[in-house]
Parts: C-alpha cells; sequence; structure tokens
C-alpha cells in the first residue's frame, strides 16, 4: 500500500467514526426517552417531594434524578455541571419556580424537555404576614422577594401532593403513552395513601388541649387545615432570622397559649429553637419540613416522615 493509499484509508475510517460518534450524541439529545441505553423516561426532580411523587408515579419506567442530595438544603443549592447536564438532558423536569433560584436559572436555559411546575398544577396559597410588629414586615418582604407572593410548601397537605400526583401522571403519560395505564395505576395508588394520610392527621388532631406551635421557620401553614396556628421563629426560608423583639414576643406567644415545645427542623441550625426553649423551660423536639432528606432520614420516605410529624404534633399539644 502506498503512503497516499494508506493515509487516505485512514481519513476515511476517520470520518466514518465521527460520523458514529454524531450519530450517537444526537440520540443521546433527541426526543426518545432516555439518553442512556435504558429506553426510560429521564425525569429531573428538583427537591425531594418532588422526586418522592415522580417516583411512586413512575415506578420502574423512569430515571429520575434528584437534583437535591440528602443532606443539602434545597434552598441553597448550587447545581454542579452534571446536575446541570441532567436538567438539559431530561425528559420532563420536576420544579417550584421561585423555591430554588439556581434551578429557576438553569430551566430558564436551554433544556429540552417539558417542564412540570407546581404552581401551574397545585393552587398555592398566598403567603400570610405572621404579625410581629417592628421588623417583621421588612423581613416578610425579603421573603416575598425569595419565594413570590404564595407558600411554597404545599406538600405538607397529602391532598395537595394527590393533586401534583395526577400532574405528574399526565406529563409522564404524555412522554410514554405506551405505559399510560401503568402511570394511571401508581397515580391512583399514591393518591389512596395520601388521602390515608390525610385522614390519619384529621382524626389525630381533631382533639388537642393545645392549638399553637412554634416551630423554626415558616413552612407548615398548610398545616393548619387540621386545625392548628403554626407561629413560626424564622421566615418563609429558614435563614431568615428574627430579632430580638421579635423572639421575645414569640415567647410571650408560646406563654400565652400553653405551648409546651419548641419545634427544630433538620438540614439548619437549631440553635434559635434550642436557645428559645432553653430561655422559656420548654422541651425541644423535631417537626421535619420533608423540603429534603437528611443523613437521618434517607431511608424514610414521604408517608414514613409525614407520620413522625403526626406523631410528634400529638404529643407536643396533648392530642388525644
Amino acid at each position: 500500500m502506498t503512503p497516499t493509499t494508506r493515509s487516505a484509508g485512514l481519513l476515511a475510517a476517520g470520518a466514518l467514526l465521527l460520523t458514529s460518534g454524531c450519530a450517537a450524541l444526537s440520540d443521546d439529545s433527541g426526543s426518545s426517552a432516555s439518553g442512556s441505553d435504558s429506553g426510560k423516561v429521564e425525569v429531573a426532580a428538583a427537591f425531594y417531594p418532588l422526586e418522592f411523587v415522580a417516583e411512586r408515579v413512575a415506578g420502574d419506567l423512569a430515571e429520575v434524578t434528584p437534583l437535591t442530595k440528602p443532606g443539602v438544603e434545597p434552598h441553597d443549592l448550587e447545581l454542579s455541571i452534571n446536575q446541570t447536564a441532567a436538567l438539559q438532558s431530561a425528559d420532563l423536569i420536576l420544579t417550584e419556580h421561585g423555591f430554588q433560584p439556581a434551578v429557576d436559572d438553569a430551566v430558564e436555559q436551554d433544556v429540552k424537555g417539558e417542564v412540570v411546575d407546581v404552581e401551574k398544577v397545585v393552587e398555592l396559597r398566598k403567603a400570610e404576614e405572621e404579625g410581629h410588629e417592628e421588623g417583621h414586615e421588612e423581613e416578610h418582604a425579603e421573603d416575598e422577594h425569595a419565594h413570590g407572593e404564595t407558600d411554597p410548601h404545599f406538600w405538607h397537605d397529602p391532598l395537595l401532593m394527590a393533586q401534583y400526583a395526577e400532574g405528574v401522571r399526565d406529563a409522564l403519560v404524555e412522554a410514554d403513552p405506551d405505559n399510560a395505564e401503568t402511570y394511571e395505576a401508581n397515580a391512583k395508588a399514591l393518591t389512596e395513601d395520601l388521602t390515608k394520610v390525610d385522614e390519619e392527621f384529621k382524626t389525630g388532631l381533631a382533639q388537642c388541649k393545645i392549638k399553637d406551635v412554634v416551630v423554626s421557620h415558616d413552612a407548615f401553614a398548610y398545616l393548619d387545615k387540621y386545625a392548628l396556628e403554626f407561629e413560626s421563629i424564622a421566615g418563609l426560608t429558614p435563614d431568615a432570622e428574627p430579632n430580638p423583639a421579635q423572639l421575645a414576643e414569640i415567647g410571650e406567644h408560646a406563654k400565652e397559649h400553653g405551648v409546651t415545645t419548641i419545634f427544630s427542623e433538620r438540614l439548619v441550625s437549631t440553635a434559635l429553637a434550642d436557645t428559645l426553649a432553653d430561655d422559656l423551660g420548654l422541651k425541644t423536639a423535631v417537626l421535619d419540613p420533608i423540603e429534603g432528606l437528611s443523613a437521618d432520614t434517607e431511608g424514610e420516605d414521604y408517608l414514613s416522615l409525614m407520620r413522625q410529624n403526626l406523631d410528634a404534633l400529638k404529643a407536643a399539644n396533648g392530642c388525644q
């Protein structure tokens, strides 16, 4: 073989490899169910409650990538290169606008999948001002700037979670119509589980000696449907700390309403709750916002964590 002939052969082989590689990349970025060889729908879920719904409704038919790993406070999420790539390649992107700025920014970039935004599926309640006096209006304004005018923590109402599951089901059916019956059956089973938890809360909190609850941050307002009233130390975000006058006011509120327990939470510092409880001579306990899993709760799921919260509220509030 002459040098010229050999060079031509090498060029032809290289062109063939380049063409094959481009074809593979084209397949990865196409509209088929997955960029992998699994053929499954690829779902990117912004934080844990959305991940839970996706996993339950999709079952084994999807690959669900959680963007918020256990131990990470979802408000503080910063996306890695791999997570950004997962967003860009996902068939479905489950998110809640205003809850995680990093995810919002990434979604506004080049994503090919359908975005299932909570606020388009669930009617969120308005964020309510707690009624603290001086200084709270500024804190409330900061929360509104971060979250908008709605309270994002809808998952504490199991029936709203069921409503969200219907939206995820519909998106999965559209992405993968061949498996529509499975998605519909899975969503129905999840709705039954969520309805059962809702009934357990209604029954468990129906007769409580104490109706007021003091919590770390304003993540539990959706639970007031069970006839409890929640007073938060911080605002809608865990890092929205109160000033000393607000802490004193919360302390007076706790005394006036016979509160026995100050609730802290996982994933963020318990210092404020611990200090307030110590000053008032009250107990402390954990009420999980279920915004994300922690090292202690990796083996749990949304349903078990909701039931743990129910048990904690019953114990603190003298519920029969």
